[in-house]
């Protein structure tokens, strides 16, 4: 029954850019291991709209006090303690604005950089760990995480963040919370969770009372699972995965003073700047943070364009395929 549930739940969802897989496999979206790509480190991922073999995507990002781009966009990074990078899991470009992020972050902070993965579940910090500093190989590391299982975006989508990660001996963390501490929130409500879940918690742990956020996750909810979950469990869910997210890139900084970070998770995690921004801000007060949303767009548009001004602090326009899936989805 419990399977059942999970998979039509997976298939009726289709909100938000971020996703994660289910235990069985099957990806919120539906999605899944795209079909364009097959996890070979031979296999060249084809990046729509970008110039050259190994060019990144022209930084075209939008805020209220106007445009972000060239060296405005170089020193707008090196004066943040913590960047947000959204993404549609599936969009190349928008995996290599991430990178150029990055980029950007080692330029004015040397290796004193962390890349916060919204992708591996926090059990997986050891591997994590020994994949960064090269410990292990990239096989080893896809086995040892359970890449597809635990996450099921194609591998090679990430590859260059890892690969500027290991180059230049970054640290990485590993963010998210075991999907089956988000599940039995969702179904059961907070007070249900035993001990050994709960203890993958913030202790501070709060449900989020941002307004547009509520609402961004009410249109998920209405329509699609209301008749699985009560909505306050649903948004306690949600809640919890955003906030020990944030928790735990706050606990690194926190720990290792000097250091900038880099958040790469899906945007419904970085909208309003709500979510992994306000958890984060509310445990290291004192980082600086820089939010960018990831919209598809054919051209780099003069201004930001209609609908688009508070999604965070500017909104980055790269082209996207056609095939984007989106989705606001429950790692169950």
């Amino acid at each position: 029954m419990k399977n059942k549930l999970l998979l039509t739940l997976a298939a009726s969802v289709t909100f938000a850019p971020c996703a994660m897989a289910l235990d069985a496999g099957v990806s919120f979206d539906g999605g899944g291991s795209l079909a364009a790509f097959s996890g070979r480190a031979d296999i060249q991922v084809p990046l729509p709209g970008l110039r050259g073999d190994a060019a990144l995507p022209a930084v075209c990002a939008h805020g209220a006090a106007g445009p972000l781009d060239g060296s405005a966009f170089a020193a707008a990074v090196a004066a943040s303690d913590v960047v947000y990078v959204g993404e549609s899991h599936d969009q190349a470009n928008d995996h290599l604005a991430q990178l150029e992020a990055l980029k950007a972050l080692y330029a004015a902070r040397g290796a004193s950089v962390a890349v916060g993965f919204e992708m591996l579940n926090v059990t997986l910090q050891p591997v994590l760990d020994e994949y960064a500093s090269g410990a292990i190989t990239e096989a080893e590391f896809l086995k040892k995480a359970d890449w597809q299982k635990e996450w099921g975006f194609d591998f090679n989508l990430y590859k260059p963040i890892f690969d500027f990660i290991r180059e230049k001996k970054l640290s990485a963390v590993a963010l998210n919370l075991p999907k089956k501490v988000v599940s039995h929130i969702a179904m059961k409500g907070l007070e249900a969770l035993p001990p050994e879940e709960a203890k993958y918690l913030p202790a501070d742990m709060q449900v989020t009372t941002n307004a547009k956020y509520i609402a961004y996750i009410r249109e998920s909810f209405d329509g699609h699972m209301s008749d699985m979950f009560k909505f306050e469990n649903y948004l306690a869910a949600m809640s919890a995965w955003n906030e020990a997210m944030g928790a735990n890139m706050a606990a690194f900084l926190n720990a290792n003073k000097g250091y900038a970070g880099l958040v790469v998770a899906g945007s419904g995690h970085v909208i309003y700047n709500a979510a992994i921004p306000a958890s984060l801000a509310a445990r290291a007060p004192w980082a600086k943070g820089l939010s960018f949303f990831m919209k598809g767009a054919d051209a780099c548009p003069a201004g930001i364009q209609q609908g688009d001004a508070g999604l965070a602090d500017f909104v980055w326009y790269v082209p996207h395929t056609a095939e984007e899936e989106k989705g606001l989805r429950l790692p169950l």
